[in-house]
Formats: structure tokens, C-alpha cells, sequence
């Protein structure tokens, strides 16, 4: 028996889909044909140095609303902050 005999395909309701895609934002057609043309380390590379880049925003976010705080407790609240949207609070 091969993969396609032994692989059951699970079909959505046409309303099932319009409720998952509502909300989200259109396809960037140019950026998903520049990422397929990456190789995987590549891809890594770019999602690595986006999240430095949206960390590094947050902590100058911070640093703005709380000058007083050194660079180590800084970098604890930004921490915190993406811990909880990853993980969810306890």
C-alpha cells in the first residue's frame, strides 16, 4: 500500500473556511514567491532575524516608557511579555 491509499483527506465546509480565513490579511504573493526560493537554513535565518528585529522593537517600546530601568531589567520585562504570549499565563 502506498502513501496515497493510506491517506485519508479531511474536507472543510465552504462556511468552515470563510470563518477561519476572515480576518486574516490578504496573500503577499511577491514575499511567498522570494521566500519558496530560500532553503530551509535561509528561512530560519529570516524568521530569527525578524524576531531580534520585533524584540528589539519592544525593548526600546520600553526603554521609552520606563527610562529608569537598567538594559538587564529591560530585557527581563521583554522577556516576560513574549513568554506570555507564547506560553499563555499561568
Amino acid at each position: 500500500m502506498n502513501d496515497a491509499q493510506t491517506e485519508t483527506k479531511f474536507q472543510f465546509e465552504p462556511t468552515t473556511v470563510a470563518e477561519i480565513v476572515r480576518g486574516l490579511d490578504p496573500i503577499d504573493w511577491v514575499d511567498l514567491r522570494l521566500a519558496a526560493r530560500l532553503t530551509p537554513a535561509q528561512r530560519v535565518l529570516a524568521g530569527m532575524s525578524a524576531q531580534a528585529f520585533a524584540m528589539a522593537a519592544l525593548r526600546g517600546t520600553f526603554r521609552k516608557r520606563f527610562p529608569e530601568l537598567s538594559l538587564a531589567e529591560l530585557n527581563m520585562r521583554v522577556l516576560r511579555y513574549v513568554t506570555s504570549v507564547q506560553m499563555g499565563e499561568i
